[in-house]
């Protein structure tokens, strides 16, 4: 018994293992290419535009096709869509990396976002589907510090591997790297993922897949070409067009739950104010952090000479602050403060993006120490709102609800980041570095007052933690909650979310 015990103890860690490696090839491919802009200016000649969409495309795809996935899962089992998309992933690392021309980068970080959102809904499911109660616990344990690592070490591994330059690879060596990774990560996942029951009744709702992925391009798509093109009426053409299909499809998951079909997605979501609200709470923020977060970046780099390396040890601080935000917030106050805990923890934001704003009214000798106390307390802030934010939001829905309303958090999570990657990358290229950054950071502060303002109408309590996959861990700026990154297939369920 003892040795069937240790076997058993040694295949959950290797198989919790390849589940992170897969989590965080994905983590790493949102940030890690943050850094690369510059070079990849030099090499293809990339427009502002260009950096846009191969920055924020990745996101856009994702989180447009996360829900699909999950669902996807659900019907054909997880195993062999979590195998595709691991494929798909790889096989698109590759193709971004030998890319010739922006055009093709852009349209190769498209498909890899779609991949992303293949495989990633699969990861927690899998080790629920395997690992007994106290195992789960355990590999739980581990999930979270190392993803919230690997949010930090994004922007530091991209830095170093475009300064190393092998082989004259420079800014390709960013997706490079996901192909022996991905492939050792291949191997471990066909030996041992276990096959798993698929739902052969299971209707897959593709209308409603179309509808979100047009909308969000819809939305995305003005927002990045709109500046070079002087805002035209197509533009807002298009963005009145993404609402409406949003809106549309709303409609739509009612009327698949009428026909007594399985949407996507919950539609009594839809109806809860709170939640509503909460949606827009979460597009808001991690499109400003996100965004802010890329700016920094280009500012460092175009604005004040630093290399790729340089300009990701540069994100630390905000990242390092994230953390301690993150843990002070998950372990001490969310419980206890509810949604007190996300405007205390935007003031403290708000009050570090001024002060980053006054640190540079003057540029001159700059050097990165005189924006690091800022950027730290702006981390803090940032930390202490991701931490509560999800089960804050989730404590507007029912019990029944949680897996799905998690599966449109995510979602939304995404496609804001993909959002703000648009507007702040507008904003930064309309002049100097220096205050075309400090424009941003104005931006920046605008959202984070919205965000307060529309506070009072989240819920007044958090979601109790429970030790089950739907467990919320603190993480980085540059990354984001167990629960929303990695949600199992249970996520657009109600049945399956309400076992738990």
């Amino acid at each position: 018994m003892a040795v069937q015990e240790k076997k058993t103890t040694r295949s959950m860690w290797w198989l919790l293992a390849t589940v992170l490696v897969v989590e965080l090839m994905d983590l790493l491919d949102s940030t890690i290419v943050n850094v690369a802009g510059p070079a990849l200016e030099r090499s293809l000649g990339a427009s502002p535009v260009g950096l846009q969409w191969v920055i924020g495309g990745y996101a856009l795809t994702l989180g447009a096709g996360l829900v699909l996935g999950g669902r996807l899962g659900d019907r054909y089992g997880r195993r062999p869509v979590f195998l595709s998309g691991l494929i798909g992933f790889v096989a698109a690392s590759l193709l971004c990396a030998i890319a010739p021309n922006t055009g093709l980068l852009i349209t190769f970080r498209l498909v890899q976002g779609v991949a992303g959102a293949m495989m990633l809904p699969q990861g927690l499911g899998i080790l629920r589907d395997n690992l007994t109660p106290r195992e789960l616990t355990k590999a739980l344990a581990v999930f979270g510090p190392v993803l919230g690592l690997g949010g930090v070490l994004g922007p530091v591994l991209g830095g170093a591997l475009v300064d190393w330059d092998l082989f004259g690879l420079g800014w390709r060596l960013v997706f490079l790297v996901n192909v022996p990774v991905g492939i050792a990560a291949l191997a471990l996942s066909w030996r041992l993922v276990p096959r798993d029951e698929q739902t052969r009744t299971l209707r897959v709702d593709i209308v409603g897949a179309v509808l979100v992925a047009a909308a969000s391009a819809l939305l995305v798509f003005p927002l990045n070409e709109g500046q070079s093109a002087g805002w035209p009426l197509w533009t807002w053409l298009s963005l009145t067009a993404a609402a409406l299909g949003y809106v549309a499809f709303a409609l739509w998951q009612r009327r698949v739950v009428r026909l007594d079909r399985t949407p996507l997605v919950t539609p009594s979501l839809f109806g809860k104010s709170a939640f509503t609200v909460g949606l827009v709470a979460v597009a808001l923020f991690f499109g400003g952090l996100i965004g802010t977060q890329l700016v920094l970046t280009f500012f460092l780099q175009i604005g004040q000479g630093f290399t790729a390396g340089q300009a990701g040890l540069g994100n630390l601080p905000v990242a390092l602050g994230t953390a301690v935000g993150g843990g002070i917030s998950g372990g001490l106050l969310a419980a206890r403060l509810g949604r007190a805990v996300l405007q205390a923890g935007a003031v403290v934001q708000f009050a570090g993006i001024a002060w980053l704003w006054l640190a540079l009214a003057d540029a001159t000798d700059f050097t990165i120490w005189r924006i690091v106390p800022a950027s730290v307390v702006t981390g803090i802030g940032a930390g202490i709102v991701i931490a509560a934010v999800f089960n804050t939001v989730l404590g507007a829905v029912a019990d029944n609800e949680v897996g799905s309303a998690s599966g449109v958090l995510t979602a939304v999570q995404s496609i804001g980041g993909s959002v703000g990657v648009a507007i702040f990358t507008t904003v930064f290229f309309t002049g100097e570095a220096t205050p075309s950054f400090r424009n941003a950071l104005i931006v920046q502060a605008v959202i984070i007052a919205l965000f307060l303002l529309i506070s009072p109408l989240f819920p007044h309590r958090a979601r109790p933690e429970t030790p089950t996959v739907d467990v919320d861990t603190p993480t980085t700026a540059t990354s984001t909650p167990v629960e929303s990154r990695s949600h199992d297939s249970s996520a657009t369920d109600p049945a399956s979310s309400s076992a738990r």
